[in-house]
């Protein structure tokens, strides 16, 4: 096992990864938090939008998440 740093690109995929987690869990919980927050409705309250956002940032997270774990595993593994 390697000791020392696992360097940059872990810890902002990492965080990112934590990032859309939270903000997929806050659309899914609040979903006029984006209106709230910039005053402007896309979807004039269909709510499509918000279901595109969780979708897309899902998806995201997903990615970052896997990326970060192969770092990680690969880090340990050497």
């Amino acid at each position: 096992m390697q000791r020392g740093n696992l360097g940059w690109p872990f810890w902002l995929e990492a965080t990112m990864a934590a990032t859309t987690a939270a903000l997929t869990m806050l659309t899914l919980v609040w979903r006029d938090w984006i209106e709230a927050l910039t005053g402007i409705n896309i979807d004039r309250g269909s709510g499509a939008t918000e279901w595109l956002i969780v979708f897309a940032l899902a998806i995201v997270t997903v990615g970052l998440s896997a990326m970060a774990t192969a770092r990680w595993r690969r880090h340990r593994v050497t």
